[in-house]
Order: structure tokens, then C-alpha cells, then sequence
């Protein structure tokens, strides 16, 4: 097997701050984040809001605020991913899908934002491309003579996937693509993506929607309060998911509305600076002990799959 094209490693982010007495303080928002991304194939990185899923994205892109700090290694074919190398490779090799509009230039038309992803095609090729991807997703060509405030939601998260789709990168990191879509845009989304990764190019799909992403994705990684409890093979959620190794993983499966849809408990994930000493899923998990309390739980390989917990089998 190949290297991953991309690994993040023991990836922790944590944020300066000023508080009452203007007292300089570090907030740990994320530790313990660990992926790899291969090509050909489409990682889900699934959990709450709060996990870590749009700070991963940020750190690999080198975007995030000036007040941040990053430890652990983000390497990109086998070589560490450096500040000079994140702005040498951000927006040509290493895409960005991001969710919000923003993004956009706001005084520059959508049609020519979007040219800007092709590279070596003259002026009647992109138009032909642009044209080509709007009318996949359904968009009026009148809507490149558009500037982002023209945009509904629907339709800049259209442009927004269109601006990455025309690029001919290596890895396309897609930050809650499919909201707001309507079922037919929504699978014909699903779909691109699955050909783009079966071309080669590798895919990182952030998503609140595991259902969805359970019908293209090759692995999905569980984030949950800034850790990565557990990498599992999309094979692993089969058989009533009696494969997925993390008790975490298996009360997100047993959540869906298709499977039992049992709440987990009334508690909630637990805020950057109310994380526990040990496992950060500790307080909730039933095969709570000592040591888990105590002691953060080593990343290990089990069954073909990663997981941090010392329980799994």
C-alpha cells in the first residue's frame, strides 16, 4: 500500500487569550487529532459541533487566526506540511470546499471566481467548464454575472463546490458541503465526489451527516471534543455496526434515525476548558474505569481499524 498523501499527527491547536486583568491564558481546544488520507479514497471526518472538524481543515490549509498555536506534524507526501509549503499548495494542489460564503470575493463575479481553480485552459475552455458545472447543479448561466450577495444559501454553496470541482488538485477537503442542498444536488454532490476520488485525487469530507457520508466515504474518522476516538472502514458499520470498536462510534450508529434512534444520554460534549484528565469521553462512557479517568488512551490499530480507547477488542 501506499503512503498516505496526507497524515496529521498527534495534531493539538490551542488559542491565546486575554481575560479579566488582561491575565494571558491558552485554551486547548484540540489534542490528540490523528488522520491519514490516501489516494483514491474519501475519509469522513464525522462529529458535533466543537469536535475539531473545521480547525483540521484550517490547520492543514495554514488559515488558522494569528493567535493560534499548533503542535504535532501535518505532513503532505512525505514531507513536513510547512507555513511556506501550506501557501505554495493552498488553492492548487489543496483545495478548499469551505461552508460559508465569505470565502468569496465579494467584488469579483462568481464565474470568474470560479475560473481562477482552472489552470492551462484558455478563456473558451473555462467558460466551457463553468458552463458544464452549472448546469450539473442546476444553476442558470445568468448566475456567473453574479456577485456573492446575489447568492441564495443554496446557490453558494453550489458556486462554493464549483470553485473546487474545476480545480485539478490532488486533495479536496470539503467543510459541510451538502447543507442546503436539495436531494438531487445533494446526490449528484455525493457522486462527483466518489469519481474524483476513483481518478486518484484524495478526498476529505467534514460532515455533520453520517448517513450521507456513509454512502461514499472508504473510512470514516470520529472526532469528539477535539480527539480522534476512532478510524473505522465504512464496512465497519454493517451488521448492526457490531464492527465499530469505540462505545462513542456505536451510540452515534445506534442514533440514526434508520437504526434504533436512542438518545445517548441528557449530557453533552464537554467545553474546551472543562475536558477530563483521561479519555475526553469518560464522563459518558459506560465501561468507565480508573485508568480511563487518569490516562489519555494510546491511538491504537485493531481489527484494521484505529481506535483510542482501552477497552476495544
Amino acid at each position: 500500500m501506499k503512503d498516505a498523501i496526507l497524515k496529521v499527527k498527534d495534531l493539538g491547536i490551542s488559542f491565546s487569550q486575554y481575560t479579566k486583568g488582561l491575565v494571558r491564558s491558552d485554551l486547548n481546544v484540540i489534542k490528540n487529532l490523528d488522520i491519514e488520507l490516501n489516494e483514491g479514497e474519501i475519509l469522513a471526518v464525522v462529529g458535533s459541533s466543537g469536535s475539531g472538524k473545521s480547525l483540521l481543515a484550517h490547520a492543514i490549509l495554514g488559515i488558522l487566526p494569528e493567535n493560534a498555536s499548533v503542535e504535532g506534524t501535518i505532513t503532505y507526501k512525505g514531507e513536513e506540511l510547512t507555513r511556506k509549503k501550506q501557501e505554495k499548495l493552498r488553492g492548487d494542489e489543496i483545495v478548499l470546499i469551505p461552508q460559508s460564503v465569505n470565502y468569496l470575493d465579494p467584488l469579483k463575479r462568481v464565474g470568474n471566481q470560479i475560473k481562477i481553480s482552472i489552470k492551462n485552459k484558455d478563456k473558451k475552455a473555462k467558460d466551457q467548464i463553468v458552463d458544464r458545472l452549472f448546469e450539473k447543479y442546476n444553476l442558470d448561466k445568468k448566475v456567473k454575472n453574479y456577485y456573492p450577495f446575489q447568492l441564495s444559501g443554496g446557490m453558494a454553496r453550489k458556486v462554493l463546490l464549483c470553485t473546487a470541482l474545476a480545480s485539478d488538485s490532488k486533495v479536496i477537503i470539503a467543510d459541510e458541503p451538502t447543507p442546503g442542498l436539495d436531494e438531487a444536488s445533494l446526490n449528484e454532490v455525493l457522486k462527483d465526489f466518489r469519481e474524483i476520488a476513483d481518478s486518484g485525487c484524495a478526498v476529505l469530507m467534514i460532515t455533520h451527516d453520517i448517513t450521507a457520508a456513509l454512502k461514499i466515504a472508504d473510512k470514516v474518522a470520529i472526532f469528539y471534543a477535539g480527539s480522534t476516538l476512532e478510524v473505522a472502514n465504512k464496512s465497519d458499520f454493517i451488521n448492526n455496526g457490531k464492527n465499530l470498536r469505540h462505545p462513542y462510534t456505536k451510540a452515534l450508529y445506534n442514533a440514526l434515525p434508520n437504526n434504533d434512534f436512542s438518545a445517548m444520554d441528557d449530557k453533552t460534549q464537554p467545553l474546551p476548558n472543562e475536558l477530563p484528565k483521561g479519555c475526553v469521553f469518560s464522563d459518558r462512557c459506560k465501561l468507565k474505569t480508573k485508568e480511563c479517568e487518569e490516562k489519555v488512551p494510546e491511538n491504537r490499530e485493531i481489527r484494521n481499524g484505529k481506535v483510542r480507547c482501552i477497552h476495544a477488542t
